[in-house]
């Protein structure tokens, strides 16, 4: 069994630069790769980040100018810096991580999501 939760949402102003975290816990022998998605409010989800064990990032066309994903590896944590947001960057913004489990079956785990509201 796997967790995956997620911190640092909130009320934040315009121009704010708040960084969420994500930390996974459970029956974990390693993790493939962890990512960041949001979904803003009548929007579909989308890709905001992702960070494999290599550390190769991947970023959304949209976001590699102001957010920035990291790793913890050694915490099975992740996080996105966030600079200058934005209302429009007000969503529900969830973490993800491909999970190799201790019988190496891997699985895409995902958090409840944190809310990130931007006010003007």
């Amino acid at each position: 069994q796997v967790q995956l939760v997620e911190s640092g949402g909130g009320l934040v102003q315009a121009g704010g630069s708040p960084r969420l975290s994500c930390a996974a816990s459970g029956s974990i022998r390693s993790i493939n790769a962890m990512g960041w998605y949001r979904q803003a409010p009548g929007k579909q989800r989308e890709l905001v980040a992702t960070v494999t064990s290599s550390g190769f990032t991947n970023y959304a066309d949209s976001m590699k100018d102001r957010f920035t994903i990291s790793r913890d590896s050694a915490k099975n944590t992740v996080h996105l810096q966030m600079i200058s947001l934005k209302p429009e960057d007000t969503g529900v913004y969830y973490c993800n991580a491909a999970v190799v489990r201790p019988d190496y079956i891997t699985r895409l785990y995902w958090g409840q999501g944190t809310q990130v509201t931007v006010s003007s």
